[in-house]
């Protein structure tokens, strides 16, 4: 099916996509695109709606809305494993979070509208994080440690507030800042890393929470993950730190190491706060595996 199926979160960017969506997509159906539409009514509802839309023949979807709308679209589409047939996502970026395209342009919906319009599209890789549960894919980012429990607090009390909401969650957890082990081995470790440390981020594009470059060498085509350690620091040290996150300067602190790799095993006895695409879920976490060249992005 040439159709796109357009999966609409009208309460994307606090409302906002829900004002902008309907001439996004007007626009889109002038250029020739034929796209049918359907709206999110509660959270998860587009995991749902995309697992039905494949089912129905459906191969090409637009993410309408934040970083959180693609992750649910994508785990819609892959969650009972890879599927059949290739398949290809666009976005219409009317979300608070949108730190994927960001990798690519700074003009977002502007950029998106374009590559759609003119069929450019690229492949880019997924990571696939097994979890005592089940799995769930990621297109941008799974974390652990300060940045998820932040995230974790901010979509419980300062979403709203954007950006400024997760300023607000960071000096909080400022203030309750202790050091954390999560015991991790990569590739082929045969030890266990047991490091202390402020956060762990397994990156499979550069940045996150809208405009931090948390991990400058990530790139989403080639195959790896790109794994940052941040060791234990002080409350002082950590605040004078937060505004290099980002233009990537906080990689050249002594605290900070970074490698490349494939798959990642996790001891971890207990669920923890993790990050997965801006979302933060109590997960047992078990591996995290990259997938090359999972699926098509229009970009």
């Amino acid at each position: 099916m040439e159709r796109f199926l357009a999966i609409v979160n009208p309460a994307a960017g606090g409302g906002r996509s829900a004002k902008l969506a309907g001439p996004a997509l007007a626009r889109l159906r002038a250029s020739g695109l034929e796209v049918d539409a359907v709206s999110t009514n509660a959270p998860h509802d587009a995991v749902r709606l995309a697992g039905e839309g494949y089912a129905q023949g459906y191969r090409k979807f637009l993410a309408v809305g934040g970083d959180g709308t693609g992750h649910e679209i994508l785990n819609g589409i892959f969650g009972s494993g890879r599927p059949a047939e290739r398949v290809a996502m666009g976005f219409l970026p009317l979300g608070t979070g949108n730190s994927f395209l960001r990798d690519y342009t700074r003009e977002g919906a502007k950029a998106s509208l374009l590559a759609l319009v003119e069929r450019r599209s690229r492949s880019i890789d997924l990571m696939r994080l097994a979890h005592a549960g089940g799995q769930i894919y990621s297109f941008n980012l799974v974390s652990v440690g300060f940045t998820a429990n932040v995230g974790a607090l901010t979509n419980r009390h300062f979403k709203p507030f954007g950006h400024l909401g997760y300023l607000l969650g960071v000096f909080v957890r400022l203030a309750q800042l202790r050091p954390l082990v999560f015991a991790v081995r990569c590739d082929e470790d045969t030890q266990w890393d047991r490091r202390p440390c402020l956060f762990l981020t397994f990156n499979n594009s550069a940045y996150t929470g809208g405009t931090m470059w948390i991990a400058p060498d990530a790139d989403a085509s080639d195959g790896l993950i790109e794994f940052v350690h941040w060791g234990p620091i002080g409350r002082l040290a950590a605040l004078r730190m937060l505004p290099t996150i980002y233009d990537g300067r906080h990689m050249q602190h002594v605290q900070a190491s970074r490698r490349a790799v494939r798959h990642v095993e996790f001891n971890m006895p207990e669920p923890v706060d993790v990050m997965v695409d801006g979302e933060v879920l109590p997960l047992q976490c078990r591996t995290l595996d990259i997938v090359p060249a999972a699926v098509d992005v229009y970009i």
